[in-house]
């Protein structure tokens, strides 16, 4: 008879503080990062030179060297170990705040995101939270980082407007570089330094393996999915706040109230759809759903963007919808990856959610430029549209489940034996051996496994 698996032995105090410290540095790079997207759009034309299409550029810039440097970051962990990596990352998102900060130029500011995205660290600090963890709690720290991002996001929108009326756009920049230096303070005091870095196989991207993540078509739809939802979030936020003050009448300063109560109700309305999608195994149902509930709220926005209402509502379908995709991709990408090429497929997808983020905010500029903002929506409309058209093939995800397992007796010459046995085993879809780490992947169907038949050939691993 099939049971729950174990819950495995609680954190230690070094694993808390490593989930903590972490989490914390992610979610003040977020913050910077994201703060400026409320108001941007309306506050950027204080700046020389300034066009619709260097504003779009602008909100998007960190999007590209994000996407370009993710894995050359990573490479240089594994050479100068990762907290070093981390240090200069975030000491090159400061020195971009600042620069920023400092700007009468659009050119300086784009400039300055293109610098603060180039503390390209996402991959260094997953690195790092797995070589400080145990390998059967990554999932459960990964879970807690991603959670921070998460906040961080709903955080930035809600503050970056109430700091734009407190302190200005220069101002937000230099709060950004100073949550970088607390960063690093962070970094320094908080988070422990392992003995060594280890190359984690569920971890580590291969150039060898690109091939294959490219050629496998449901992790391409998940990763067209993470490039087409952060394009739209970029692209919406250029239009938005236009919106809300040319349109529907809201003062500047008054932004972060309207924001503030959608967000917050956006995040409660999430949870109920992401439990159906997991407990009662609706992904595909509760996926599609949101695609098209992004392409209503584009629509209403197209439609009516002089009514306040009408602006608000579909703000809350939209944040609702993009909470709901932003949990369920990561997940769907890992439970669907291949262990042995899972650190490639997760580096192609992060550098896709970047990429997507540039390409929106430049879009939202070259449209502007042509049209007005009803264009814009109407642009994203069609967009999402396209992608639920993409996603509607798409099979229901199957529930997988992971293991990642010591080995304490298993040799070069009996690790044949050992899979044989494991493969064996009902339900069992993927078993990779890394002798050199005295560990296994194991990865099976949540559904289908016998844990009882597992556990006991496991025991003599």
């Amino acid at each position: 008879m099939t049971q729950k698996q174990a819950t495995p032995d609680a954190l230690s105090a070094l694993e808390k503080r490593t989930i903590s410290g972490l989490s914390v540095i992610f979610a003040l790079r977020m913050l910077g990062l994201f703060m400026i997207l409320p108001v941007f759009s309306l506050s950027a034309q204080q700046y020389s030179h300034s066009t619709p299409i260097l504003i779009g550029l602008a909100i998007g810039a960190y999007g590209l060297t994000q996407a370009l440097l993710q894995i050359p970051f990573g490479m240089l962990s594994d050479r100068i170990g990762r907290k070093k990596v981390i240090y200069l990352g975030l000491i090159l998102f400061a020195m971009g705040s600042l620069l920023a900060a400092m700007a009468d130029s659009i050119y300086t500011v784009i400039i300055g995101r293109l610098l603060q995205g180039s503390g390209a660290i996402a991959a260094v600090v997953m690195a790092l939270t797995a070589d400080l963890t145990r390998d059967q709690h990554r999932t459960k720290a990964m879970a807690a980082i991603g959670i921070s991002i998460g906040l961080s996001f709903s955080v930035a929108l809600a503050s970056g407007a109430a700091l734009e009326s407190w302190i200005g756009l220069d101002g937000i920049f230099w709060a950004t570089a100073l949550m970088a230096i607390f960063g690093m303070f962070v970094l320094h005091w908080w988070v422990p330094t392992p003995y060594k870095h280890k190359q984690h196989q569920d971890m580590k991207p291969a150039r060898a393996q690109i091939g294959e993540v490219f050629a496998n078509t449901s992790i391409m739809r998940l990763v067209a999915s993470i490039l087409i939802l952060h394009l739209l979030l970029t692209l919406s936020f250029f239009a938005l706040p236009i919106a809300l003050q040319d349109f529907a009448g809201v003062a500047k300063a008054d932004l972060a109230l309207t924001y503030l109560p959608v967000l917050l109700l956006a995040f409660i309305s999430m949870v109920p759809f992401i439990l159906i999608a997991e407990k009662q195994r609706k992904m595909k149902l509760v996926f599609t759903g949101a695609i098209a509930v992004l392409a209503v709220a584009q629509i209403g926005w197209a439609l009516l963007p002089g009514s306040l209402a009408m602006l608000m509502i579909c703000l809350w379908l939209f944040f609702t919808a993009f909470n709901i995709l932003e949990a369920s991709l990561p997940s769907m990408m890992s439970k669907l990856s291949p262990i042995k090429n899972k650190g490639t497929a997760m580096g192609i997808y992060s550098s896709a959610q970047f990429i997507g983020a540039f390409l929106g905010g430049i879009l939202g500029g070259v449209i502007y430029s042509f049209g007005d903002i009803s264009w814009i929506f109407w642009s994203a409309g069609l967009i999402s549209a396209g992608w639920l058209i993409m996603m509607l093939p798409m099979q229901a995800p199957k529930h997988y489940s992971s293991r990642i397992v010591p080995l304490n007796e298993v040799t070069a010459e009996t690790a044949d034996e050992f899979v044989e046995r494991l493969n064996a085993i009902k339900g069992v879809v993927e078993i990779v051996i890394v002798l050199e780490e005295r560990i296994a992947y194991v990865k099976f169907l949540a559904d289908d496994i016998d844990l009882h038949e597992l556990e006991a050939c496991l025991i003599y691993a």
